[in-house]
């Protein structure tokens, strides 16, 4: 039977931090991917966009595999679901350390790793949902720290294992740490209160008028033949597009102007850490003013600074771009779940979640690919970072647009 009274200390806290920790492992190798870019061109000599294809070809596998992975977790729950997508992902990057063609980085790294890394937004975020009504913002904002956290640490270790061990032996030990790490955090996981003998956090505390006092909430069939998703899927695909040019990008473009390997990683680094307090702040804020204005106050600020990047040319110039980039980049992050709760419930938030970041990674996996044909072909990265202020304007004129979905639904 569940008691309508919570424990001293209550268990959905502890589903936080599991998941805080297995997105702060996973994002945080994923997004090391741009320092490997180097050593590769250098072991390989083959074009950038044929390396940075691989992390696109990753991404968009990342997405496919999140629909059914957001299907199995909310029929079977995070816990076995997550544990096999963190046993793909350490394997992925064991693999990794043996490749010597084009085709076993698109198949190890394209592939294996992409498929691992599934589950981690979709699978973490919708459990969080489930356990917390109250609160459900800056939880879910806590848990994205995890994010960058990874991107604050991974990177500058990452440097100093291929400096010290190359880059082989680098995702050796990181395949190993991500596979042993993810599948024993995963075990923890429960898909929601009830399993515990519990109510989801703040229920019946909540103001009926909140945006996280939803009911039952629609059915995937029913989300999609609303408008409201589809520019969820616009959105995401566009801040997807951008995030990864950088995320991929970023360090090779500051190589590239002069800047030693070591501050370019940690140029990366402070992107993860500025997305800290974003995740943190914009996260509460959601709460307390609702998701939609955070997302287009994130989105502002997103347009002005990669119109910035098109003259950050010197080292003090990327920090300062690095940590307002990262601030607004780790509030869209946190508060997207809430979001999807907010428009469409809880129901079937991990499916519709999984559709919408399939759609984010058709443009994660368009952007890096993107940026390196340019690359390839002009010598420089002036005209991508030009693509990338005027597709946030896109989505930023799409979150300007966007509505509350009709109530009706959530009575059914």
């Amino acid at each position: 039977m569940v008691e309508d009274r919570q424990p001293k200390f209550y268990y959905g806290w502890f589903i936080v931090i599991v998941a805080f920790s297995i997105q702060m492992v996973v994002w945080g190798i994923f997004t090391s991917f741009g320092v490997f870019l180097n050593p590769l061109l250098d072991e390989f000599g083959w074009e950038r966009a044929t390396i940075s294809g691989a992390h696109s070809s990753a991404f968009l596998i990342l997405g496919l595999a999140s629909i059914v992975v957001g299907r199995m977790g909310d029929r079977f729950g995070p816990r076995l679901v997550m544990a096999g997508c963190g046993f793909f992902l350490g394997l992925g990057y064991l693999l990794m350390s043996q490749i010597n063609t084009v085709w076993q980085l698109y198949l190890f790294y394209g592939l294996v790793v992409g498929i691992g890394a599934s589950g981690t937004d979709v699978l973490l975020l919708s459990t969080v949902a489930r356990w917390f009504v109250k609160k459900r913002g800056m939880v879910s904002g806590m848990v994205k720290v995890g994010t960058g956290v990874g991107m604050l640490i991974m990177p500058i270790v990452a440097n100093w294992l291929i400096t010290e061990h190359g880059w082989r032996d680098s995702y050796l030990i990181l395949g190993s740490v991500a596979l042993v790490f993810v599948v024993s955090a995963a075990l923890f996981l429960r898909r929601d209160p009830s399993q515990k003998g519990l109510v989801p956090y703040g229920e019946g505390e909540a103001n009926a008028s909140s945006p996280n006092a939803v009911g039952r909430g629609f059915s995937l069939r029913e989300a999609i033949g609303t408008r409201q998703f589809w520019m969820l899927c616009a959105i995401y695909l566009f801040i997807f597009f951008c995030a990864q040019v950088i995320v991929v990008h970023i360090n090779p473009y500051a190589q590239d102007i002069g800047i030693s390997a070591a501050n370019a990683a940690s140029i990366l680094a402070t992107v993860g850490g500025a997305s800290i307090v974003g995740r943190l702040v914009m996260g509460s804020a959601g709460d307390r003013v609702g998701n939609r204005l955070v997302t287009i106050i994130c989105f502002v600020i997103i347009v002005v600074v990669l119109s910035w990047l098109q003259w950050a040319n010197e080292l003090w110039m990327l920090f300062l771009f690095a940590v307002i980039y990262g601030f607004a980049h780790g509030g869209f992050f946190a508060i997207i779940s809430p979001l999807i709760a907010e428009l469409f419930g809880l129901s079937s938030h991990g499916a519709i979640f999984g559709i919408i970041i399939f759609s984010g990674t058709i443009g994660g996996a368009l952007g890096p690919f993107l940026a390196g044909r340019i690359f390839d072909v002009t010598g420089g990265y002036q005209l991508a970072f030009l693509i990338c202020a005027a597709v946030a304007v896109a989505a930023l004129i799409l979150a300007l647009l966007l509505r509350p979905t009709t109530a009706r639904v959530f009575n059914r």
